[in-house]
């Protein structure tokens, strides 16, 4: 045989034999055997096969803690508190804790192989979250590149959520992408439609989760999801209601909005809603946000573009968000009761929005946001 073929073929040869070694001895080796996990000091304790990762161990049981990436180590968001030695903090942990969770022995559960038995905290909320099986209802183009997604769920008195909070939906293997996983979503459905889950879905290039709703997902399909989760939410005060969104971001406040006006929930909040997009061809809900600002006296809806174009004929506000809202805040937005952030956009919108939300009087600590990852 020609050497020059040779060689690679006993390269080739040489990995895949490493590789089948590799497997045989972590399954050997590595066998943990049966492991324990004590959850919120004895509330609930589970026998698990050990060798996987606490956060897919813990969904095999029923318990889902939030993970916007599917556990892939990429969100930070499957934080949970952890009581016992588990090993080192890991380098693709460190990026996501804070030295105050660090402190408290904070780590992600995607990170967290199962060697032998653990005790951890978890927010009690979490045990309420549930997959859900449902069937898609209706897709709809809101925009060229969002989509208004409906799933009526099979048992329709199954999913209770606060509005602002959020599901993740299961995407199962499909072209190129090998296995399942789970991307998150703001709800922007009312809580009282409990039967029915509807989001907004934009497509991000590239984006596995995205992609499916896009390009690959149909009405009548089957679809899992699995929540709800989320902190994000309407605060019970009289301070007025300063929210930002742009494009999908609308998603939360849809459902805050709609939910207060069906239940004349938090009567003496005044409400502000900003949303920012560049051109008429990313505004969406425009109409029935003006129509819901005429219904309802004390909601004031302050759409704005960055990048009219002439032929639009946009005669709303122009410019960026922040620069309305800052104009906004300092000439009409009412300071008798005090003021309240919400913000629900890229991190780059957030942090922008929260310097010119500070300036005119909301302190720090008063601002709520819903960050993409």
């Amino acid at each position: 045989m020609n050497p020059i073929i040779l060689g690679p073929l006993v390269v080739a040869g040489s990995a895949a034999f490493l590789a089948l070694v590799i497997a045989l001895v972590d399954r050997v080796v590595n066998n943990y055997g049966e492991v324990s996990i004590d959850i919120n000091h004895g509330k609930k304790v589970l026998k698990v096969s050990g060798g996987s990762a606490l956060l897919g161990t813990l969904a095999s049981q029923g318990l889902f803690v939030p993970s916007a990436c599917g556990g892939r180590g990429s969100c930070g968001a499957c934080k949970v508190r952890v009581l016992s030695d588990v090993g080192p903090v890991l380098p693709t942990e460190t990026p996501y804790l804070s030295p105050q969770e660090l402190a408290d022995s904070v780590r992600l559960a995607c990170q967290v192989k199962l060697k032998k038995d653990v005790a951890i905290e978890l927010p009690e909320e979490l045990f309420s979250v549930k997959k859900f099986k449902a069937t898609v209802e209706s897709i709809v183009d809101v925009t060229y590149d969002i989509k208004q997604t409906v799933f009526r769920l099979d048992d329709p008195a199954s999913i209770e959520f606060a509005s602002g909070q959020y599901v993740q939906i299961v995407v199962p293997p499909y072209g190129d992408i090998k296995e399942s996983v789970q991307r998150a979503y703001s709800m922007s459905s009312r809580p009282g439609d409990s039967g029915r889950v509807e989001l907004l879905v934009r497509l991000v290039p590239g984006g596995i989760a995205t992609t499916y709703v896009h390009k690959h997902l149909k009405e009548g399909d089957p679809v899992e999801l699995v929540g709800p989760f989320g902190e994000f939410r309407v605060r019970d005060t009289p301070a007025a209601m300063v929210c930002v969104a742009g494009g999908s971001g609308m998603a939360p406040f849809k459902s805050m909005f709609y939910d207060m006006r069906e239940r004349d929930a938090f009567p003496e909040k005044e409400i502000w809603y900003f949303f920012g997009a560049r051109t008429t061809r990313d505004m969406f809900y425009l109409d029935e946000l003006r129509r819901l600002e005429r219904e309802w006296p004390r909601f004031h809806f302050v759409p704005a573009l960055s990048e009219p174009k002439p032929e639009e004929g946009w005669e709303g506000e122009r410019g960026l968000i922040t620069d309305v809202l800052d104009r906004v805040m300092k000439d009409k937005v009412g300071k008798d009761k005090g003021m309240e952030g919400y913000l629900c956009g890229s991190p780059g919108m957030i942090n922008a929005c929260i310097a010119v939300m500070t300036k005119n009087g909301i302190a720090e600590s008063s601002v709520f946001y819903d960050k993409f990852a």
